[in-house]
């Protein structure tokens, strides 16, 4: 049926109305925590440089650093698998745009007043109401610059999402019901849609690939999947660079062509970082 994604801040309640939803309609529920949890294991990379590369804006001489987009990578990857086949809901930060480009996703965006936030932190972890306070701020300071400074969009605009729920004036229940009411009625996967998942799941699993091959500087590489057919868009350092890069992509399993716009970076055009 559908690819659901839920944003929402830390103790937003965007985990128990996902948690609700997926009750409903019998869908997977998977949270940012398990998806990390699964893709350290995945790629044998410590999750704790998975979670600073999702929540923390590069430093000012950093730039988006190769390891924070190869990281990046493996997440999309991961999470390519789990919505492969649908009937999935996923809540975390930013889960529609680490899954930009696949079809069928219904983006909500969760939203609570500082109260319900500062109660729901005293009750799941007994933080004293200043600590509450000071860590809901820092959390959402850092995200929304790592939103900013990945995909340049204030991640809290509602122009990016299907629906917006206010749980202060929307209880988890009457907010459950919009969203299974909306999919229900709009949502369902066609040819066209299932193509373009399959798509978006070569894709990302090839651009992880050219990432775990160590060593490659792929900061502008790309990948578009059409079938069996890949296209590699880009800069490389070198053409033995651009060779390497060829070679990976030519070895993932399923792949029977691969075209190339790969161009070789003129003397100083390297990036830093």
């Amino acid at each position: 049926m559908a690819i659901i994604t839920i944003s929402r801040g830390t103790f937003g309640g965007g985990k128990e109305l996902a948690e609700s939803i997926a009750g409903r309609l019998g869908y997977r529920c998977i949270s940012r925590e398990e998806l990390l949890t699964n893709t350290a294991s995945q790629y044998v990379v410590p999750e704790g440089g998975l979670r600073a590369a999702l929540d923390t804006k590069p430093g000012l001489l950093e730039g988006v650093s190769l390891r924070r987009i190869h990281y990046i990578a493996y997440v999309r990857a991961t999470l390519a698998i789990i919505v492969k086949d649908d009937d999935v809901v996923y809540h975390g930060l930013v889960g529609h745009l680490l899954i930009k480009g696949a079809p069928h996703i219904f983006r909500v965006r969760v939203i609570a007043d500082m109260e319900f936030r500062i109660k729901a932190a005293v009750d799941q972890h007994g933080f004293s109401r200043e600590n509450a306070i000071r860590l809901i701020k820092k959390v959402d300071c850092d995200r929304a610059r790592w939103v900013r400074s990945i995909y340049h969009v204030d991640w809290q605009d509602p122009s990016l999402y299907d629906l917006v729920v206010d749980l202060e004036h929307a209880s988890i229940s009457n907010a459950c019901d919009m969203v299974v009411e909306a999919v229900e009625t709009k949502f369902q996967t066609t040819p066209e849609s299932q193509k373009a998942i399959d798509d978006f799941v070569v894709s990302t699993e090839v651009r992880a690939r050219i990432a775990a091959d160590r060593g490659i500087e792929d900061t502008e590489v790309e990948i578009e999947a059409d079938g069996d057919v890949v296209t590699i868009d880009g800069k490389a350092d070198s053409m033995g660079e651009a060779n390497r890069i060829m070679r990976v992509v030519r070895e993932t399993p399923g792949i029977r062509e691969v075209k190339s716009d790969l161009r070789v970076r003129t003397s100083g055009q390297k990036d830093g970082g």
